[in-house]
Protein backbone atom coordinates (compact mmCIF):
# COMPACT_ATOMS: atom_id res chain seq x y z
CA UNK A 1 0.00 0.00 0.00
CA UNK A 2 1.63 3.03 -1.38
CA UNK A 3 0.36 6.68 0.28
CA UNK A 4 1.11 9.99 -0.83
CA UNK A 5 1.96 11.72 2.63
CA UNK A 6 3.20 8.48 5.19
CA UNK A 7 2.91 11.46 8.08
CA UNK A 8 -0.45 12.21 7.35
CA UNK A 9 -1.13 8.92 7.69
CA UNK A 10 0.44 8.83 11.10
CA UNK A 11 -1.34 12.06 12.50
CA UNK A 12 -4.84 10.01 11.16
CA UNK A 13 -4.21 6.84 12.46
CA UNK A 14 -3.91 8.38 15.80
CA UNK A 15 -6.42 10.83 15.61
CA UNK A 16 -8.57 8.50 14.55
CA UNK A 17 -7.80 5.87 17.21
CA UNK A 18 -8.28 8.50 19.68
CA UNK A 19 -11.75 8.99 18.64
CA UNK A 20 -12.56 5.51 18.72
CA UNK A 21 -10.87 5.33 22.29
CA UNK A 22 -8.55 2.32 21.03
CA UNK A 23 -5.70 1.46 23.33
CA UNK A 24 -3.44 0.55 20.52
CA UNK A 25 -2.89 2.10 17.30
CA UNK A 26 -0.74 0.16 14.62
CA UNK A 27 1.33 2.07 11.73
CA UNK A 28 3.98 1.10 9.31
CA UNK A 29 7.19 1.77 10.58
CA UNK A 30 9.89 4.29 9.26
CA UNK A 31 12.96 6.17 11.07
CA UNK A 32 11.06 9.61 10.80
CA UNK A 33 7.52 7.99 11.99
CA UNK A 34 9.69 6.49 15.15
CA UNK A 35 11.40 9.88 15.91
CA UNK A 36 7.95 11.80 15.58
CA UNK A 37 6.30 8.57 17.93
CA UNK A 38 9.49 9.41 20.51
CA UNK A 39 8.68 13.49 21.06
CA UNK A 40 5.30 12.53 21.36
CA UNK A 41 5.97 10.39 24.37
CA UNK A 42 8.48 12.80 25.55
CA UNK A 43 5.97 15.46 25.30
CA UNK A 44 2.70 13.17 26.80
CA UNK A 45 0.85 13.05 24.42
CA UNK A 46 0.96 9.09 23.84
CA UNK A 47 2.06 6.53 26.66
CA UNK A 48 4.40 4.03 24.74
CA UNK A 49 5.35 3.00 21.54
CA UNK A 50 7.34 -0.18 20.10
CA UNK A 51 8.96 -1.23 17.03
CA UNK A 52 7.53 -4.85 16.00
CA UNK A 53 8.53 -7.34 12.90
CA UNK A 54 5.43 -8.27 11.45
CA UNK A 55 6.39 -10.63 8.80
CA UNK A 56 8.94 -8.70 6.36
CA UNK A 57 7.69 -5.20 7.43
CA UNK A 58 8.05 -3.44 10.24
CA UNK A 59 5.55 -1.69 12.49
CA UNK A 60 5.24 0.74 14.84
CA UNK A 61 2.89 -0.10 17.98
CA UNK A 62 1.74 3.32 19.76
CA UNK A 63 -0.02 3.04 22.71
CA UNK A 64 -2.51 5.97 23.16
CA UNK A 65 -3.16 7.82 26.43
CA UNK A 66 -6.29 8.67 28.18
CA UNK A 67 -7.04 10.71 31.57
CA UNK A 68 -8.73 10.10 34.20
CA UNK A 69 -11.88 10.64 32.68
CA UNK A 70 -11.33 8.05 30.10
CA UNK A 71 -10.88 11.05 27.68
CA UNK A 72 -7.97 11.09 25.28
CA UNK A 73 -4.77 13.31 25.62
CA UNK A 74 -4.74 14.38 22.02
CA UNK A 75 -7.28 16.70 21.93
CA UNK A 76 -6.43 17.36 18.12
CA UNK A 77 -3.41 17.03 15.97
CA UNK A 78 -3.21 19.50 12.87
CA UNK A 79 -0.73 18.85 9.90
CA UNK A 80 0.67 21.79 8.81
CA UNK A 81 3.67 21.40 6.05
CA UNK A 82 2.16 18.82 3.15
CA UNK A 83 4.03 17.81 0.32
CA UNK A 84 2.47 20.08 -2.22
CA UNK A 85 3.24 23.02 0.03
CA UNK A 86 6.34 22.74 2.14
CA UNK A 87 6.00 25.47 5.62
CA UNK A 88 9.42 26.68 6.56
CA UNK A 89 9.55 29.34 10.06
CA UNK A 90 12.96 30.86 11.24
CA UNK A 91 13.53 30.29 14.64
CA UNK A 92 11.88 33.61 15.66
CA UNK A 93 8.77 32.62 14.01
CA UNK A 94 8.31 29.51 15.35
CA UNK A 95 4.11 29.55 16.07
CA UNK A 96 2.72 28.76 19.65
CA UNK A 97 -0.22 26.45 19.23
CA UNK A 98 -3.04 27.16 21.95
CA UNK A 99 -0.93 30.36 23.32
CA UNK A 100 1.90 27.82 24.75
CA UNK A 101 -0.54 24.55 25.62
CA UNK A 102 -0.01 22.31 22.44
CA UNK A 103 3.33 21.75 20.91
CA UNK A 104 5.10 22.39 17.58
CA UNK A 105 6.74 19.43 16.09
CA UNK A 106 9.55 20.99 12.90
CA UNK A 107 12.33 18.96 11.30
CA UNK A 108 15.70 20.86 11.48
CA UNK A 109 18.74 20.34 9.96
CA UNK A 110 19.85 18.93 13.72
CA UNK A 111 16.41 16.12 13.80
CA UNK A 112 13.03 16.55 14.45
CA UNK A 113 12.10 18.33 17.75
CA UNK A 114 9.39 20.65 19.75
CA UNK A 115 9.02 24.27 18.84
CA UNK A 116 10.62 25.12 22.41
CA UNK A 117 14.08 22.69 21.67
CA UNK A 118 14.30 24.38 18.21
CA UNK A 119 13.57 27.73 19.80
CA UNK A 120 16.66 26.99 22.56
CA UNK A 121 18.83 26.00 19.84
CA UNK A 122 18.09 28.97 17.62
CA UNK A 123 16.93 26.45 14.67
CA UNK A 124 14.86 27.13 12.44
CA UNK A 125 13.26 24.17 9.82
CA UNK A 126 10.02 22.83 8.48
CA UNK A 127 6.53 22.76 10.24
CA UNK A 128 5.57 18.85 10.67
CA UNK A 129 2.43 19.36 12.66
CA UNK A 130 0.61 20.97 15.50
CA UNK A 131 -0.86 18.80 18.47
CA UNK A 132 -2.70 19.54 21.00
Amino acid sequence: MSFCDPIADMLTRLRNGATAGLAVVDIPHSVLKGELARLLKKEGFIKDYLTEKAGIRKILRVYLRYGADEKSVIQGIRRVSKPGLRRYVMAAKIPRVLGGMGTVILTTSKGIMTGRDAKKNNTGGEVLCYIW
